[in-house]
């Protein structure tokens, strides 16, 4: 199938398309706007986009775009979605004073989706994921890794990764990232010996994750209360021998040291990072790990945002992901994300949307084919309603922008 978008206000293209790495400083900021474009797919291929006066003869299925701007669809590199319940209980409980710590020593949090996630079908999940998955691609999301971790035994652990398969298979429109992260938490049963747990994850879980080729990472969730430096070193480097590339979840609550683990294993990106200091950004800056930055955790929990600003400054590679989670981000919406990354962080907003679209897709490398409006790229993108400019996006932070959502050239929505 061939379809011709024409008249189109506003193409967002790759601001160099000589760079082969995400965007670093300056570049972040750049804009490359092809004003009264045409873009032409056919089958689930980018083909030939320019300027309307190079317009190749109408097809069958022919868009006008008036007033309209295309830009990339969101590669959201950060999502929890595979989980049993909602947890509004302890949304209200936080309202009421409790910290995100209180309610974890409480039995709550991730110890609590554990629980439910032990008496849930591998087909409930199923279902409910779709739901999930849904409502992120007609929200304009083309890429997604997920990650387990709301089970913390073998059993559970792989029932997750195989729902996330199953996804995979039945959403060929989207590219579907998958990561082992059984270092969610420390499991009731493990409190006080926590290395017999470390020792399971090591020897059984990696192990059998990898053996049914379940997984693209390995994550550990690197903060006091959860899992030490050392352990994420251990956890990382059985990952490493497994084939698991490393991620980290880093300095959302203190000063952990996941930062520096993650970057002297190579971690393709280090995530969260609300807690920087100066030995953390020594690391970041002569490393080829991406920090990728969560604004809509910060929001929902009420703490202190990532310095993005000094990370940009200081030429560190920058993602954007939603953390689409029941417990502290409850929302996938990549719009959303851009919003709070503008309004709490300080991003520009055209640095805001290349954070979630190119620098997003190495973040989970999917460079190839998505997060870029580029011949030969999956045909993944947004077509906004009537804009003046693309700052209307984060500023109208309430509004839905959106259109049309073309997903390897289907459109669905």
């Amino acid at each position: 199938m061939k379809t011709l978008f024409i008249n189109i206000k506003g193409l967002l293209l790759h601001p160099n398309e000589e760079t082969k790495s995400p965007l670093r400083g300056k570049e972040l900021g750049k804009s490359n706007i092809l004003e009264n474009a045409f873009l032409y797919i056919e089958q689930d291929k980018i083909v030939s986009f320019g300027q309307m006066a190079d317009t190749p003869p109408e097809c069958n299925d022919t868009i006008d775009c008036t007033g309209k701007f295309i830009i990339p669809s969101f590669c959201d590199s950060h999502t929890h979605i595979i989980f049993a319940a909602t947890r509004e209980s302890e949304f209200v409980d936080r309202i009421n004073g409790l910290s995100y710590e209180q309610i974890s020593a409480n039995g709550g949090g991730i110890l609590n989706s554990a629980k439910k996630l032990a008496l849930a079908s591998e087909e409930s999940l199923l279902e409910e994921g779709q739901k999930r998955l849904d409502l992120m691609k007609f929200l304009g999301t083309g890429a997604v890794e997920i990650k387990s971790g709301y089970a913390l035994t073998l059993e559970g652990e792989l029932k997750m990764l195989r729902v996330i398969k199953k996804l995979k298979i039945n959403n060929p429109d989207i590219e579907i990232k998958s990561t082992f992260l059984g270092a969610h938490a420390i499991p009731l049963e493990f409190k006080s010996q926590r290395e017999k747990y470390i020792s399971l994850i090591n020897e059984v879980m990696i192990p059998a994750v990898a053996q049914e080729k379940l997984a693209d990472y390995c994550d550990v969730f690197c903060e006091t209360g959860f899992f030490t430096p050392e352990e994420t070193l251990s956890i990382l480097t059985t990952g490493i021998k497994n084939g698991l590339k490393p991620k980290v979840h880093a300095n959302e609550l203190g000063f952990s040291g996941g930062v520096q683990v993650g970057v002297k294993l190579g971690a393709l990106s280090v995530d969260h990072l609300e807690c920087l200091g100066d030995a953390e950004f020594e690391a970041l800056k002569n490393s080829n790990t991406i920090a990728t930055l969560l604004p809509g955790t910060a929001f929902f929990l009420g703490i202190h945002y990532a310095p993005a600003r000094r990370i940009i400054n200081e030429n560190i590679a920058l993602a954007l992901a939603s953390d689409y989670n029941p417990g502290t981000t409850p929302s996938g919406n990549m719009a959303l994300v851009i919003a709070l990354a503008c309004i709490g962080m300080k991003m520009m907003p055209i640095e805001a949307i290349n954070a979630a679209t190119f620098n997003g897709s190495f973040a989970m490398e999917v460079q190839d084919k998505l997060g870029s409006i580029t011949l030969g790229k999956k045909a993944s993108f947004i077509i906004t309603k009537p804009l003046s400019n693309l700052n209307i996006i984060p500023y109208e932070y309430g509004h839905d922008f959106i259109g049309s959502v073309y997903l390897s050239g289907n459109k669905i929505r």
